[in-house]
């Protein structure tokens, strides 16, 4: 029978993932491999009594299921495995034999392992993996989600980096100028944002705050990586990077900098705020959630670093530390599981990260408010990544190529009609503006209104645009 018609027969259980074993008489040794790997993963189902042959399954059925059934749970509450666990059990009568269907659930603690730590396994495309020592010493990190960064080290207040934390304080006052922590002592504002306890800096202050020598003490070569290749790939790209950030002392500091590359990576079309150009579109915001969410989740003592890749066509958010959930499960709940709660409250102070969740919606309803395709969520026991694809809608008012005539630089729109750069650029400000005023337009590029007419009638001439309805109250239309 093929997969759908087991499926079909077994009904009344809710698959998500499933392994068959033969089981006629006693129970495979593989079988602890398989509760494992359903244990560290995503949870699953083991039936015994049912043959997988190809792509095929035959039902042989198991000569004494009760029996099966019970040494099955009473060694897995017992001491072969280093935490009990609890399965579902059914017994099913198919083609007139007796099938046994075992739910195995995701553990809340993990690595679930037999015997030794080195019989640790998750499930994969190919079945039951067994993992390394470095993936296992991550699952031992994860069971400790979300208490790593509270943890006290043995540094001081002299330890935290005096400029960083005025430009925190200084950033602070300047968004929300009422906030209570902007009225406090800097010894009760550490307090507050629980940089420090009982004296002692904690893990998340150090990392948001702390000096170059103390970080590097307490975390080996700390650093977030932020690359910029030209090419879809680093084989098709002239070479490895264009451009690879340096290292700064603190994830405070290191949010600035790499943000201040990456935003200008994002396609930000053109368009008003009251009297001002908005740059704070939802893509833009969505970029930014995505840099925050890896400042805030990434687990800094695995040896992979926080990494952002910005190819031609993609950004790519790489997080060591695998998510504390199926993201399937945190994106339907928005469940707050932050790994790193002090960190996620320093940067949700200026108002950096959201109150709870991962900030997935914010992220996915952003990138799709402009660009065509949604981010795409992957990963591993230990890291998991978010990638933003690039590729925008083809846009009538794109340039096709710039030439230079008379040494001034001019746009060749899609159609043959040519326009100087300048005229491009008031061009593209009435598509994303049709209501736009001669007095807004002088007030975005920094010239009078005169100059301004001028532009616009040159257009009207070069019949790229059109005035539809009065002055008061009518719009300009792109041809």
């Amino acid at each position: 029978m093929t997969k759908q018609e087991l499926i079909k027969k077994l009904s009344d259980i809710e698959w998500e993932d499933f392994e068959v074993k033969e089981a006629k008489v006693a129970i495979p040794k593989n079988s602890w491999e398989t509760v494992s790997a359903f244990s560290n993963t995503a949870g699953g189902w083991l039936i015994f009594g049912v043959e997988k042959f190809g792509k095929g399954y035959d039902v042989v059925g198991v000569k004494n299921p009760e029996k099966i059934e019970q040494d099955f749970t009473t060694t897995l509450r017992g001491e072969k495995f280093n935490h009990k666990i609890k399965v579902k059990a059914r017994k099913f009568n198919m083609e007139g034999k007796d099938v046994l269907a075992f739910y195995v659930p995701l553990s809340e603690k993990k690595p679930v392992y037999f015997n030794t730590p080195k019989n640790t396994f998750i499930r994969s495309a190919s079945g039951d993996l067994r993992l390394t020592e470095a993936e296992v010493d991550s699952l031992y990190r994860d069971a400790a989600y979300g208490t790593k960064d509270k943890e006290k080290t043995s540094f001081s207040t002299d330890d935290l980096k005096k400029e960083s934390l005025e430009s925190y304080r200084g950033y602070l006052e300047r968004i929300n100028e009422k906030h209570p922590y902007g009225k406090v002592t800097t010894e009760a504002f550490l307090r507050k944002l629980r940089v420090i306890e009982g004296g002692k800096i904690t893990i998340g202050g150090l990392l948001a705050f702390g000096t170059d020598d103390a970080v590097a003490d307490y975390i080996t070569d700390f650093r977030i990586d932020y690359l910029e290749i030209m090419g879809t790939s680093y084989s098709d790209a002239e070479r490895r990077y264009e451009f690879r950030l340096m290292e700064y002392d603190n994830v405070y500091e290191y949010f600035f900098a790499i943000w201040e590359r990456l935003r200008k990576k994002i396609d930000i079309p053109f368009a008003m705020k009251g009297p001002f150009r908005d740059e704070d579109q939802p893509q833009v915001i969505a970029a930014r959630e995505a840099l925050v969410n890896l400042l805030v989740h990434s687990d800094y003592f695995s040896p992979m670093k926080p990494r952002i890749r910005v190819f031609s066509d993609r950004i790519e958010f790489l997080n060591p530390g695998a998510l504390p959930k199926p993201y399937e499960e945190l994106r339907k709940s928005d469940i707050s599981l932050p790994r790193n709660p002090i960190l996620t409250k320093i940067f949700r102070v200026i108002k950096l990260a959201e109150n709870a969740g991962y900030g997935f919606d914010k992220m996915f309803d952003g990138w799709l408010f402009h660009y065509p395709k949604e981010p795409v969520v992957d990963g591993g026991v230990d890291y998991y990544r978010i990638t933003f694809p690039l590729e925008l809608k083809k846009k009538d008012l794109k340039p096709k190529k710039v030439v230079r005539k008379g040494g001034q630089k001019e746009v060749v729109r899609k159609g043959g009609q040519i326009l100087t750069e300048k005229q491009h650029e008031l061009l593209n400000i009435l598509k994303h503006n049709p209501k736009i005023s001669r007095k807004e337009i002088s007030a975005v590029l920094g010239i009078n209104e005169s100059a301004v007419q001028k532009r616009l009638d040159i257009l009207k001439r070069k019949q790229v645009i059109k005035r539809v309805g009065p002055d008061k109250g009518g719009h300009w239309k792109v041809v």
